[in-house]
């Protein structure tokens, strides 16, 4: 079993001793606006972003050269070669250490492909963190951060499993307030849904946009803050993926579901629920009705830390 699991960017001297297995978390947009577009034709973003108590699993270990497999239930297909972001992060981090890269590299693909749950950008942030920790590399957080935004806009976020405001084209990370304890029900309709073609796909004008500052109190429930923004994504994920509406639907219609949406560019769908009990049990419904669907229920990481009612 792969058990340790890397629940921040930690010091590699600390990691060092935990270093064999670590986890790469699903990563869910609560919200999501394009707040504009730049001249090289990235769009600039702000979200709220949490972490669920599930996703992939990475294990290293030293090995002569660089190795790298994967393993289950959505690993057909996958790429094992330098295309991989994973095989990516490995040989970036040795150029930037100026070491030769020297691991085997074992991915369990728990999480769907092309799902809007960051899991290509978390199993490279995991990678990051697994082979500093292994190789004894004296790279700092800020360091390891500026690497992971030259993989991608997902991959720094991913360094952490804290809640998380993300700025810019996805680089520029900063702790959300405290936020509520709540759990989530993820389902996914076994449908890719690429980021580009998503992107491609929105021709909106850009709508103004309300950065997240509160910290939700008695008064105000976390899904009544959510529900004063959006995700810009969503319509075009509709056009491309018309499924998207009817799990957003059914996810509404659960009982406990105070609020459903799209993460990410989709095609996965959350609802929000108070707890983790009332998730299970509506996700046990799902599972029920639609066998088709992959449907998870899941606590949010850090959720509750330093939250006061």
């Amino acid at each position: 079993m792969l058990a340790a699991k890397a629940e921040a960017v930690a010091d590699p001297r600390a990691a060092a001793a935990t270093a064999g297995s670590w986890r790469a978390r699903a990563k869910i947009n609560l919200y999501l606006h394009i707040t504009g577009r730049r001249a090289d034709g990235y769009h600039c973003l702000d979200s709220l972003v949490v972490f669920a108590d599930l996703g992939d699993e990475i294990e290293v270990e030293a090995n002569d050269g660089l190795r790298f497999s994967i393993a289950g239930p959505f690993a057909p297909g996958l790429p094992t070669d330098e295309s991989n972001l994973v095989w990516q992060a490995a040989t970036a981090l040795s150029r930037a250490a100026g070491i030769k890269a020297r691991a085997s590299i074992r991915l369990r693909k728990n999480l769907p492909v092309a799902a809007g749950l960051g899991g290509g950008s978390a199993d490279a942030a995991a990678a990051l963190l697994a082979l500093r920790a292994l190789w004894h590399l004296p790279m700092d957080d800020r360091a390891l951060h500026e690497l992971a935004a030259g993989l991608g806009a997902d991959v720094p976020v991913c360094l952490s499993t804290r809640p998380s405001l993300i700025s810019g084209i996805g680089h520029d990370v900063i702790p959300a307030p405290p936020l509520p304890p709540f759990a989530l029900v993820l389902v996914n309709p076994m449908q890719a849904l690429s980021t580009a073609a998503v992107f491609k796909q929105v021709k909106q004008p850009i709508k103004s946009s309300q950065p997240w500052r509160e910290t939700p109190d008695k008064g105000q429930s976390l899904a009544q803050c959510l529900d004063l923004r959006r995700n810009d994504l969503e319509p075009a994920a509709r056009h491309l993926a018309p499924v998207v509406g009817e799990v957003i639907t059914t996810l509404e219609n659960l009982p406990g579901c105070c609020l459903a949406r799209m993460s990410g560019s989709g095609a996965t769908c959350f609802g929000v629920f108070d707890d983790l009990a009332r998730a299970e049990a509506a996700a046990d419904i799902l599972t029920g009705a639609r066998t088709d669907w992959w449907v998870r229920a899941s606590a949010v990481v850090g959720a509750t830390e330093g939250f006061e009612r």
